[in-house]
């Protein structure tokens, strides 16, 4: 194995990044991503019942809770991001994935604050927000698959294979 994927593959800081092997990034994203998931589907509900209010002021707080959980995923995912050495593909799939979360995030800030503003109280989340929020699932897909590249592709903090192994040593009888 070269220097490089071992560096790619140990924590900046394990206290902050989570141990060799167990990085945080990939739990705290679900947050965001569920939030988000779950806001589209509050935005669409809403235009669909008799009484929307209560789906468009749920929406807004799911957004508002994906927006928090996307920025302690982001810097968790920066110390990822700073174990890799910098000029390799790895990397720059690292930056690619960062900057469309970083746009993901800030359509979803403005995603709230435009919900805020038009807020009629009792009405349906306006077209425009919805289409806002459907069009950044899709780029939030889109990194996620760049998300899953640096793992499954260029093993960005996973165990070594050698670690990988012990789970699939046979148990020898006494």
């Amino acid at each position: 194995m070269t220097h490089e994927l071992e560096q790619a593959k140990q924590p900046v800081s394990a206290a902050l990044a989570g141990p060799y092997g167990h990085p945080f990034h990939p739990i705290l994203v679900t947050v965001p991503i569920g939030a988000w998931v779950s806001s589209l589907v509050f935005d669409i509900g809403s235009r669909i019942v008799g009484d929307p209010g209560f789906l468009a002021r749920g929406s807004v707080w799911l957004i508002a809770i994906g927006v928090i959980g996307a920025l302690a995923a982001a810097l968790i995912g920066t110390l990822d991001l700073l174990a890799i050495p910098t000029g390799t593909p790895a990397f720059r799939t690292g930056l690619t994935h960062m900057s469309l979360n970083l746009v993901v995030t800030a359509a979803y800030v403005v995603g709230f604050f435009w919900r805020r503003a038009a807020s009629a109280g009792a009405g349906p989340v306006g077209i425009g927000p919805l289409v806002l929020s459907a069009a950044a699932l899709v780029a939030l897909a889109a990194s996620g698959y760049l998300g899953g590249k640096l793992a499954y592709h260029y093993g960005v903090r996973v165990a070594a294979e050698s670690t990988q192994a012990e789970g699939y040593a046979t148990r020898h009888a006494a």
